[in-house]
């Protein structure tokens, strides 16, 4: 049967074989944590009962209310907020320290939270993060095999065709073709995309850039590049057996570390941010000695300076990630309204914590060097978009020679880029 002829839940399928065996490398006897919402049910059990079939030893299914969480946040008592549940914390770090393979799967109504007081949001989202800082900190390493992938769900639907009947449909053929699950061979498909991401990473890291100069409308930056830092693409090796996994599917982008206090300038970003269920719009940030010392926001301002305020490093870069404007969901002319799409349309920078991989030998050398050369360090790691058709992209050499490496959005670097 082709890929023009298949059916949803043959689509289905294929999406919850790729969260398995691309995303995660599932095989027999291996224990599997899956989370999402309540309403990618479907999924969630797809992924479930194909585990099984592979010989998973247990499937631990944990499916997030994000009404309960609104609920707290406008109910509970101000005091309370800054509570986590240690023995919730305590699991996850256990899940992640055995090995376990761990698969989110995303689709959060990008808006939930808009109804809260966004500072009562931001007590909730620092005291998770302090607690599951362990946690969190192995998913960076990419310790064990974790991957993230969509679901279409109401809310989010809404929000991306609004108005529209078949608002859900359509989202799913979105996803199913962002994700390659209508390739004939999705498996194939997947792996052939991630070595070509790669294998471009491996080029920009030879090419053995210093800095990185961004230039679009509202914006003119310079990102000075960690020491020693390396440049990554689709795949990921997990710390815990050496397996090849895929930690965003669907993903389009290469990136690296950038150095946290060597970025000056001023970035507007080109798409809104989704941010613990409440948006920011039109927002620009100016940098100086790398830590953002102005931020405006023509929406959620309040919200962009919470997330600022968590700790030192939220201020400062983690990641910069260079995607070309005619990437697969890029074309499809959608703003998604969520962080695992939209940034696979679009280069962007991620302020906070930075992925120790982006580092040779970043896995072995104490996190206090890794300081010392530039890497930063915080409890969050939030991703916002800053490319379009009309940014451009030079690379620095540390002898000051320039090379355009994008150009319009696309890529420039003739046989440094296949």
């Amino acid at each position: 049967m082709g890929p023009l002829t298949r059916s949803f839940e043959e689509r289905l399928d294929a999406l919850a074989l790729l969260a398995l065996r691309v995303g995660v490398g599932f095989g027999a006897g291996e224990r599997l944590r899956l989370g999402g919402p309540l309403e990618a049910a479907p999924l969630v059990r797809r992924i479930t009962a194909l585990a099984y079939d592979f010989g998973a030893t247990y499937v631990d299914v944990r499916y997030a209310d994000a009404e309960i969480e609104l609920a707290r946040a406008l109910h509970a008592h101000g005091e309370t907020l800054d509570h986590y549940p240690s023995e919730q914390a305590d699991l996850a770090y256990l899940v992640a320290a055995r090995g376990d393979a761990v698969i989110r799967v995303s689709g959060a109504d990008p808006d939930l939270m808009s109804r809260a007081d966004p500072t009562r949001v931001q007590r909730m989202t620092r005291a998770a993060g302090r607690a599951n800082r362990r946690a969190r900190e192995l998913g960076m390493r990419s310790f064990m095999p974790w991957t993230i992938v969509p679901s279409a769900t109401p809310a989010w639907a809404r929000k991306v065709f609004p108005g529209e009947t078949d608002a859900m449909e359509r989202l799913w053929h979105e996803i199913f073709t962002a994700t390659r699950a209508t390739a004939e061979d999705p498996v194939a498909a997947w792996e052939a995309h991630a070595d070509g991401l790669d294998a471009r990473a491996r080029r920009l890291s030879a090419a053995g850039l210093a800095a990185l100069h961004l230039r679009g409308p509202g914006t003119d930056l310079r990102i000075a590049l960690c020491e020693g830092h390396v440049w990554e693409g689709a795949s990921a090796t997990a710390e815990s057996d050496g397996r090849r996994i895929v930690a965003n599917i669907p993903t389009e982008e290469v990136f690296t570390a950038p150095h946290a206090r060597r970025v000056d300038g001023v970035v507007r970003a080109t798409k809104p941010l989704s941010y613990d269920g409440q948006l920011i719009d039109g927002f620009s940030l100016t940098f100086e000695d790398g830590a953002v010392v102005d931020a405006s926001a023509e929406r959620g301002q309040a919200v962009l300076d919470g997330l600022l305020e968590t700790d030192a490093g939220a201020r400062r870069l983690g990641e910069v990630a260079l995607v070309p404007h005619s990437s697969p969901i890029a074309r499809s002319g959608r703003l998604f309204f969520n962080t695992l799409f939209d940034e696979n349309a679009a280069c962007h920078l991620a302020l906070g914590d930075a992925y120790l991989t982006s580092v040779r030998g970043g896995l072995e050398r104490p996190r206090e060097d890794l300081g010392a050369d530039g890497l930063n360090r915080s409890l969050v790691h939030v991703d916002f978009m800053v490319g379009s058709s009309e940014l451009d992209v030079d690379g620095v050499h540390g002898d000051g020679t320039v090379v355009a490496v994008m150009r319009g959005g696309e890529w420039e670097m003739g046989a440094l880029v296949p």
